[in-house]
């Protein structure tokens, strides 16, 4: 159930009526919730649900138990259980034929030939962001950050609350849950500005996104490298505009609820170094790794030789995160090497409050349009399937045919307007949350804005395609 579909809207309108009006109780609500994220989850396929009430109750179980034992070894022990159990989720579902391919290839390269055969195995939607969850829970009490949730209803509507489950933003516990242990009351002024930037990612997904996936998914093979290099750039745009659009609404979806969500972008393309990008981009994740990875292997309190390695073993982790793929390992390893300037040279970049407009010099520009180069490169390799399809890829964009025209390129040129716009608003409002959070008082330029907005959607809006980090 896509959050651009009407099924969904149906869906929301419900369960906002039965979240207020029969929502006496948190209790309640916290059930009506649960219900609806089950229902949510179970729509794209009901045989994923054992597995995730399973996991949930058991991570529940482990919880109570981490904060009962009085030694602090054996809660290291329940810990490291429960992270074993974790990471057993995603090796089994998402890694276990990536990896007896790949061992099957090595052996094969010294003559040695395997009878293994991969398992036929459905990846669970969303495994990558409730797993994180259930891991970070456990950690947390161990560590001493949170008490145990002692309500199983609260704890599952955690887990998997239905903006959240598929493609997060990935809420730790300790912010997230005390929320659903009091009522929530409606807020019309928290409401409205989630309307707004729901309103804001719809246009983001459908009409930039959306659009753009129409010049962007073609044929490597019959593609002139001009078309490609294009590819390759709109691409840059098309990811930004899918997931950040994502979780626009997903965050919109909960501040109508009297829900906070961690906030997970804040206009990446206008950082100027790769350190800057991932303080911007992809924040909770980032966040997720920088407390449960890389602060436990000694983080930047060691020596220059260890930090780097945590570095590159983050960076490693977050590309093998996003899928089984040897592209997703290359492309971590590029984010790595490209983040070793600013951490050689401890350069850590300023990241100025919502209040504030940084001003930019020519400098400055020149940084900004050189990240977004870099960025660009990498998000090549993101994309591709396999390493061939990447050399081929390059291969045509570093070969003659870069300078004939592009081919059919005129399709994306209305989505590729609103790319602009979508920059522009963005670079006008890069001081607060999203570009829609503090409106003009003038009714009538409120409403022509919003208008606006929902007739591009409506006229303008490409083929409906998956989110991108469905995938993942």
């Amino acid at each position: 159930m896509s959050f651009t579909s009407i099924t969904f809207l149906i869906f929301f309108v419900l369960i906002f009526f039965l979240y207020y009006f029969l929502g006496k109780s948190k209790n309640i609500q916290n059930t009506i919730l649960l219900i609806a994220s089950y229902f949510f989850y179970g729509y794209a396929d009901w045989r994923l649900l054992p597995l995730l009430l399973i996991s949930t109750l058991i991570f529940y179980v482990v919880g109570l138990g981490v904060e009962k034992q009085k030694s602090i070894s054996i809660k290291k022990t329940f810990t490291g259980i429960a992270v074993f159990l974790g990471v057993g989720l995603l090796l089994y579902f998402k890694y276990a034929n990536f990896f007896l391919q790949s061992f099957a290839t090595l052996f094969s390269t010294f003559g040695l030939k395997t009878n293994w055969e991969t398992f036929s195995i459905v990846m669970p939607l969303g495994i990558s962001f409730f797993t994180f969850k259930l891991i970070s829970y456990i950690v947390d009490i161990q560590k001493g950050y949170i008490k145990p949730e002692t309500n199983f209803i609260s704890f599952a509507t955690y887990i998997s609350f239905f903006p959240t489950i598929l493609s997060g933003p990935i809420d730790r516990s300790c912010n997230f849950l005390p929320q659903l242990n009091k009522k929530r009351i409606f807020n019309y002024t928290l409401a409205v500005d989630g309307c707004r930037q729901i309103l804001w990612g719809l246009f983001k997904k459908m009409v930039v996104a959306d659009g753009l996936s129409i010049f962007i998914n073609r044929d490597i093979e019959h593609s002139n490298g001009s078309t490609l290099l294009l590819v390759a750039i709109f691409y840059s745009i098309q990811i930004y505009a899918d997931f950040s659009g994502y979780s626009d609404i997903a965050i919109g979806i909960g501040k109508i609820l009297g829900i906070k969500i961690t906030p997970n972008f804040r206009y990446p393309y206008f950082s100027q170094s790769v350190n800057g990008f991932w303080r911007r981009w992809h924040i909770s994740l980032l966040t997720w790794f920088r407390y449960y990875l890389y602060f436990p292997l000694g983080g930047s309190h060691c020596s220059k030789v260890k930090c780097i390695r945590n570095t590159f073993i983050v960076f490693l982790v977050s590309g093998l995160w996003h899928g089984a793929n040897w592209n997703f390992i290359l492309w971590g390893v590029l984010h790595a090497l490209f983040f070793l300037p600013s951490l050689i040279l401890e350069n850590k970049p300023q990241i100025v409050p919502f209040d504030k407009k940084q001003p930019i010099t020519l400098r400055g520009y020149i940084k900004m349009f050189g990240l977004f180069v870099v960025i660009t490169f990498t998000w090549i390799v993101f994309r591709m399937n396999s390493i061939q399809d990447l050399l081929l890829y390059l291969s045509k964009i570093f070969s003659p045919s870069l300078f004939r025209l592009p081919e059919d390129v005129i399709w994306a040129l209305p989505s590729l307007i609103a790319g602009f716009f979508m920059f522009l608003f963005e670079w006008n409002k890069r001081n607060i949350e999203y570009p829609m959070a503090i409106m003009s008082k003038n009714r009538m330029i409120r409403w022509s804005l919003y208008l606006i907005l929902v007739a591009s959607i409506i006229f303008y809006q490409g083929k409906q395609t998956e989110f991108i980090y469905f995938n993942f």
